[in-house]
């Protein structure tokens, strides 16, 4: 018996092409929430620059010196040495001289390279690793003051004043260290003839002005305070840079293409030009928050200050490290920003210690915060890794932002109003059509990001997303 005598009506494949279909837009699997260019206020740029004036600081903050890594070895260049704030005053030829003399010295895990009360004389640049510094408290117990990384630098003031140490500091990893001892700085003076007295002076000077001066390089503002009479009120005046950081607004741009034939015929349901203009617009606006993350000239990342980084203690970022990063950023904290894989990682250390963070809602979404401030998850800030295969295990940062003009914060910059705008600061414009009838549209976003005082913005670094912990009842076997 064939088939065609089994069937008894029209089949569904059949009869399907006589129906209509329900249809969805477009899906996009790379959308993203984007919540950083929602949490941020943005300002309006009329001028197309943004100008942010401070006061002038007259004692610059130390800045981490970049380590070159060769065949040859680690080494650095010699004016980076100014970013020390003692040698900053130093003439390029005792600067460069001192560079010559730095030594490599390899120190295994858990040693002490300085004791506190003993007198090493010696200044130390990190090239790799991790070293911690303790100090004796009134108790008469080690507290760990800082940790430093590769760049940092330790035993300065050492090397320059004849004093003995009042910290410790002991590796926390195998390190690779490039030292400077009295003995190396007293024989390359000697080898400049006329120098060392210039040496001496840039000293002084650091000194004298370091008693001028607040904890953020400002000069002080000369106060008189008490119920004392006859006393002579102080004079004083506030200066400011003559050098202002300027911000300029940034673009995104593309060129969307449909063909007439396209747009006129196949509207229905969904109106072909306007789906590719929305995806498209998807697309900028997710290259807009990556840009905001890690542009060098105005990202997040490459805009904080030296002062304000720290790493993690033990990789994994824990309850202890984000309280850390809350005491940099503490004037009114408004989010974290991290990768939800740090996100992850965190809530392991909180469930590791038996302190669930508090789950809070952001936008009609459920996140979690720590001490009321929201970690929000943005995979802008990407993970590195040592394994290409796999780019979801490594290590990344967590931000820690203040937002607003009135409290100094993190603003976003725009311009709205601009020609053929269709949201504020994003054009549509149609740039023709060609011979063949494709009409072309050219989509313009303008932004940027300013940070208003160096203290608005904080950063974990060194945060490794793939440490998991191991819990007793793992062997347990049900029975």
């Amino acid at each position: 018996m064939t088939d065609n005598l089994l069937q008894r009506s029209v089949t569904t494949s059949v009869a399907r092409n006589l129906a209509n279909t329900t249809k969805t837009s477009p899906r996009m699997m790379s959308i993203t929430p984007r919540w950083l260019l929602s949490l941020l206020p943005w300002v309006q740029v009329d001028g197309g620059t943004y100008r942010v004036n401070r006061t002038k600081i007259e004692l610059p903050r130390a800045e981490r010196i970049g380590i070159e890594v060769s065949e040859g070895g680690v080494s650095f260049a010699p004016e980076s040495l100014k970013s020390v704030p003692v040698f900053s005053g130093l003439p390029d030829a005792i600067v460069s001289g001192m560079a010559n003399g730095f030594r490599r010295e390899e120190v295994s895990l858990g040693n002490n390279v300085i004791s506190e009360g003993e007198d090493r004389s010696k200044f130390f640049v990190i090239a790799q690793g991790q070293v911690e510094v303790l100090s004796k408290g009134v108790h008469g117990s080690n507290l760990r003051i800082a940790l430093l990384t590769e760049g940092e630098y330790f035993g300065e003031m050492d090397l320059v004043l004849d004093r003995p140490s009042d910290v410790t500091v002991r590796t926390i990893t195998p390190c690779v260290l490039l030292t400077l001892s009295r003995r190396d700085l007293d024989t390359v003076l000697s080898g400049l003839s006329g120098l060392r007295a210039e040496f001496q002076k840039a000293i002084d000077q650091h000194q004298e002005l370091q008693s001028t001066v607040n904890r953020y390089g400002e000069r002080n503002i000369d106060l008189v305070s008490g119920f004392a009479e006859n006393v002579e009120i102080p004079e004083t005046f506030v200066d400011y840079s003559a050098t202002p950081r300027e911000y300029s607004l940034s673009s995104v741009q593309t060129v969307v293409r449909v063909h007439t034939r396209v747009s006129d015929l196949y509207n229905g349901p969904y109106d072909q030009l306007e789906e590719q203009m929305r995806l498209t617009i998807e697309g900028i606006r997710e290259r807009q928050e990556w840009e905001l993350i890690n542009s060098p000239r105005f990202g997040l990342i490459h805009s904080v200050d030296p002062s304000m980084r720290i790493s993690t203690r033990y990789g994994a970022p824990t309850p202890d490290d984000l309280d850390d990063l809350l005491a940099l950023v503490w004037k009114k904290p408004a989010f974290f920003l991290a990768h939800p894989k740090a996100i992850a990682a965190f809530e392991r250390e909180c469930t590791w210690r038996g302190v669930p963070p508090v789950t809070m809602n952001l936008f009609g979404t459920p996140v979690i915060s720590w001490r009321g401030i929201p970690l929000v998850p943005c995979d802008k800030l990407e993970v590195k890794s040592r394994y290409q295969s796999n780019q979801w295990y490594g290590t990344t940062r967590i931000i820690l932002v203040r937002t607003g003009e009135s409290d100094q914060g993190v603003v976003g910059l725009h311009q709205a109003g601009i020609p053929g705008e269709i949201t504020p600061s994003l054009s549509a414009r149609l740039m023709g059509l060609d011979s063949l009838g494709v009409a072309s549209y050219l989509l313009t976003l303008y932004f940027s990001c300013a940070v208003l005082t160096d203290d608005a913005l904080g950063i974990l670094e060194n945060v490794e997303v793939g440490y998991y912990h191991d819990y007793e009842n793992k062997k347990s076997k049900i029975k």
